[in-house]
């Protein structure tokens, strides 16, 4: 990309890049903790937390408001979820959809029914009508823990598939009376009449760490998401390298406040918190102002982050104890450079963990040097499965050798990310599980890619990497396009813009012009409250970050952000809508470069740059 596309940020020291070795070092180590869990091992989640709740017994693992739940008295309260869905026929490979919010109850119903060897779906809490639909189909349930909470979604839905809904109580969120009749409201009576003590082994004999256990559903952006398989193996590993990772301790304390039916809050925040003994701090749901006083409070060192979080928590005023905290230490992925370099000017020397992945992958990366606006560190290609192939944007496939295989990307260039699948009976690492659909999961395979019989996943992540070895996450297939014959990386126009005064959040897309090859560039821009946009002075942004062909060629200025419930901004909807003032009642600018600014949009001004209006066919 262009240099001009680079935001300016504040010169922030960056060490020299650390020695090969050592960073591989470090990796090693957490090569060796996913390894520790064979697939055949007869262990599973359950073993693990009963494992945990004797050794950790009287320690807190859950802390919701002013409750506190030890390890033994969460393993109690999952026994007692066991021993009633056993009586109501649930048994190993079933499969069980759970529709709740963030609270305890969550983690007693999840834990519960994999006592059981029962297959969990988590479902997303704010879907209904078709997506809820798909959910319980494709998952294949055979019956639904549905929170009070959520009940609504499940009565206001046509079609669903006849399943028993068993109703979990929510003292925080009741629901109607009207609605309680299509629940089975007798489930929570049985619960808390059964046993505390385990439910027997037996009734999960024979599972081996490699089963399924659980579905979570990838938060894609095209179509309806795809309920993707976890294995027992996978979750507890991911717990088994986060530990060595972060160097966790029973003292630590992690914070969820991501939705857990997503599988950052779900596999990594408390797979890692049981296997190290910490406890977690959950949050219904996320709270910019909330946020600080939650880790002073709970003395919380370790938080899962999404980008657009930490963007949110930026624009709050600063304060003069804005580095008085107990945070050390975050992961996750999508913090811009800019706002890294942000967050530690402001908030202090917090290690972050910024890592690439995905629910699916098979292959991953984790920076664990901490190395200012990476993703992770590749010090020598052979060690890992991980490999950048060349992609073209323009004809949406992969340039061939001579001898019709893919191509290796070099420093510099942009790639997609895939990752070699193992298929060995005896090695968890490089697996890839795939999804409930079979058709859906060959589509994610490469093969044939460096040698006739190979196979690789397919990310759909476009990323670079440096000459020492450090990659950057460059933009997803699809969002990066092509306008005026160039590359436009929506990720990295959105960079450079996203310190612009008064900015809330900006959303870069690419939309369709009638008679125009490729795509237009189009912002979604959300202003703090009190700021207004001025055309102007973006306009003037526009021109000293960005090349022209990059620039915005319209703008929308929202009324409030378009966001998944995972805070990843939502483009499908706005790239349906385009530039047609009709499909939305949001203020429209259109560039224009002779007036120096960004007009109001009208017909005459469109037609004034040559382009038509949206959805209109090529005269």
């Amino acid at each position: 990309m262009n240099d001009r596309m680079k935001p300016p940020v504040v010169a922030i020291q960056q060490d020299v890049p650390v020695a090969r070795e050592v960073t591989q070092a470090k990796l090693d180590r957490r090569a060796a903790a996913s390894a520790l869990i064979k697939p055949r091992d007869i262990y599973t989640i359950a073993d693990r937390l009963e494992e945990q709740a004797q050794r950790y017994a009287e320690r807190p693992l859950l802390i919701y408001g002013e409750q506190r739940f030890s390890y033994a008295e969460v393993d109690a309260r999952a026994n007692q979820v066991a021993h009633a869905a056993l009586a109501r026929g649930l048994k190993a490979g079933d499969v069980c959809a759970l529709a709740l919010e963030n609270r305890p109850e969550f983690f007693f119903a999840w834990f519960g029914l994999v006592k059981l060897g029962v297959v969990v779906a988590f479902i997303n809490t704010q879907v209904s009508g078709r997506p809820l639909v798909h959910a319980l189909e494709t998952t294949g349930a055979s019956a639904v823990l549905v929170g009070e909470e959520c009940l609504a979604n499940f009565v206001a839905t046509e079609g669903l598939p006849a399943l028993p809904l068993w109703l979990v109580p929510d003292e925080e969120k009741p629901a109607e009376r009207a609605l309680l009749e299509h629940a089975d409201c007798r489930f929570a009576v049985e619960v808390a009449q059964a046993s505390r003590l385990a439910v027997s082994r037996e009734l999960r004999a024979g599972l081996t760490a490699e089963t399924p256990t659980l579905l979570i559903f990838t938060s894609g952006t095209t179509g309806l998401p795809k309920a993707a398989r976890y294995s027992h193996m996978r979750w507890m590993c991911s717990g088994d390298v986060m530990v060595v990772t972060l160097d966790v301790t029973p003292q630590d304390v992690f914070y969820c406040c991501l939705p857990l039916y997503h599988g950052a809050a779900a596999t990594s925040v408390t797979s890692t918190a049981l296997k190290g003994g910490a406890a977690i701090v959950v949050r219904r749901r996320f709270s910019v102002r909330e946020f600080w006083s939650d880790v002073r409070r709970n003395g919380i060192t370790v938080c899962q982050y999404i980008g657009e979080i930490c963007r949110y928590l930026l624009n709050l005023p600063e304060a003069p104890n804005d580095r008085e905290h107990s945070l050390r230490a975050m992961l996750g992925a999508g913090l811009t450079l800019d706002s890294w370099q942000r967050w530690v000017e402001r908030f202090g020397e917090v290690q972050i963990f910024e890592g690439w992945g995905s629910t699916e992958s098979n292959a991953n990366l984790v920076n664990v040097d901490n190395r200012v606006g990476s993703c992770g560190r590749v010090p020598y290609w052979e060690k890992t499965n991980l490999r950048l192939v060349r992609y073209d944007i323009e004809s949406d496939s992969h340039p061939r050798d001579e001898q019709g295989f893919y191509q290796l990307c070099q420093p510099g260039e942009v790639g997609e990310a895939i990752g070699f699948i193992v298929d060995h009976p005896d090695i968890g690492g490089g697996r890839f599980e795939g999804y409930t659909s079979a058709e859906a999961t060959e589509k994610k395979i490469l093969r044939d890619v460096f040698q006739k019989g190979d196979a690789y996943w397919s990310s759909g992540d476009l990323l670079r990497y440096d000459e020492d070895g450090y990659c950057y996450f460059v933009d997803r297939i699809g969002d990066t396009f092509r306008w005026k014959s160039e590359n436009v990386s929506t990720l990295e126009v959105s960079d450079a813009l996203s310190d612009y005064p008064g900015l809330e959040l900006i959303n870069i897309y690419g939309v369709q012009v009638p008679g125009q090859e490729g795509r237009a560039g189009m912002a979604a821009v959300l202003m703090q409250e009190g700021q207004r946009f001025d055309p102007d002075s973006f306009y003037a942004l526009t021109e000293a970050r960005l090349p022209r062909y990059a620039a915005p060629v319209f703008v929308r200025v929202s009324k409030a952000a378009d966001l998944t419930s995972t805070f990843k901004l939502r483009k499908v909807d706005l790239q349906r809508q385009g530039y047609s003032p009709t499909a939305f009642e949001d203020p429209l600018y259109v560039r224009d470069d002779s007036a120096g600014t960004y007009q109001p949009y009208s017909r005459e001004v469109l037609a004034s740059i040559g382009l038509q209006p949206f959805g209109e066919s090529h005269g």
